[in-house]
């Protein structure tokens, strides 16, 4: 198990798999999706469960790809965009199927949806406390409170200089924090930034392999000691 040292010297264990309800989760997760996907005909639910195949990570990193595919920064995809995008993402999904799902969170037919109310209904159902619980560790990581969390949050939270490969050299300071970082990141697009709603749909795949709101909540508050 990895872990960081807060700045009161107190342990802190880090946002990798293992953390973030275990790898084995990770893995329970994928195998279900998969096995749900070959009995699945509802768009929506299909490209979820595309998505939770591959990990905690899955819807997040849709996200990332469409934010790619946004090229006026106007935060909507029209089809043409959208398509690329689930393609660019590896979601093996039929061009009618992409349409009709299209045109389901298309609901004033504009020919756009807004990619941020698309990723919100695709994440697995959290209830309200476990929301409550993911925004209180944000909160508490976005030490700046601008709703991103940078190394800059990081450095004012964490001290990197007991991690084993600060200590023995291998990485400096700042890659330290930026690994911590890249933990929530899609794999195809590492800013090194963190939004709120990466932060949620980060959490809302390792919530979907969780079971029950007890144990989800006390590991959030055991791994950022809230």
């Amino acid at each position: 198990m990895k872990v960081f040292i807060m700045s009161d010297n107190t342990c802190f264990l880090s946002v990798m798999s293992e953390m973030a309800g275990t790898s084995r989760h990770d893995r329970e997760m994928a195998i279900n999706a998969k096995r749900q996907l070959s009995e699945c005909s509802d768009p929506v639910e299909k490209l979820r469960l595309q998505c939770l195949a591959r990990g905690s990570s899955g819807i997040k990193g849709l996200g990332r790809t469409f934010k790619i595919m946004d090229d006026d920064n106007n935060r909507s995809l029209d089809f043409k965009e959208f398509l690329k995008g689930l393609n660019d993402y590896g979601i093996l999904m039929e061009k009618q199927e992409a349409t009709t799902l299209f045109q389901h969170f298309d609901r004033d037919g504009s020919g756009m949806i807004d990619f941020e109310e698309f990723l919100i209904t695709l994440r697995p159902p959290m209830s309200k406390a476990r929301k409550e619980v993911v925004m209180q560790a944000f909160r508490k990581l976005d030490k700046t409170g601008d709703g991103v969390i940078t190394i800059e949050d990081l450095q004012g939270v964490y001290n990197a200089k007991y991690h084993p490969k600060y200590q023995n050299g291998e990485w400096t300071e700042d890659q330290v924090f930026r690994k911590f970082l890249d933990s929530f990141d899609s794999p195809y697009d590492k800013d090194g930034k963190v939004t709120q709603e990466e932060f949620m749909n980060y959490y809302a795949g390792v919530s979907a392999s969780i079971d029950t709101d007890v144990y989800f909540l006390v590991m959030m508050r055991n791994a950022w000691k809230l």
